[in-house]
């Protein structure tokens, strides 16, 4: 199926972030998987290693990105690359939500600092 209507969307909540999940492969794609992250005013998920390489597209607000310990904060129409292996943290600092557009590879999992690992289903 070529095509993913808005409605066919699968949100799901972790860490007091919204993920709107459109590309993986249960809706056709062989190797990416893309969502919209909606990361609420003031959130701060915990930072966690990427098993994959990770793209993000800022589509509305400001967001503070560490990655490897390079920090920057990227607003609308910023982007940020997130290398396989790398440590990732991304923060919503601000008084009103953001959203961003991320593109992985499917498969991707990611390590938290406790040393759990999660294989988020908006990614697999």
């Amino acid at each position: 199926m070529p095509f993913i209507r808005s409605h066919e969307a699968v949100v799901h909540e972790v860490h007091g972030a919204r993920f709107r999940s459109y590309v993986r492969p249960a809706t056709g794609s062989r190797d990416l998987a893309a969502w919209v992250c909606e990361v609420p005013a003031a959130t701060v998920p915990p930072a966690h290693v990427i098993s994959q390489e990770e793209t993000f597209y800022v589509l509305s607000g400001r967001l503070r990105f560490s990655i490897d310990g390079e920090t920057a904060e990227l607003g609308p129409g910023d982007a940020a690359v997130a290398p396989a292996g790398s440590a990732l943290a991304v923060a919503n600092q601000a008084d009103e939500p953001a959203h961003m557009w991320v593109t992985t590879r499917s498969g991707l999992t990611a390590e938290l600092a406790d040393g759990s690992s999660m294989a988020p289903p908006w990614a697999n």
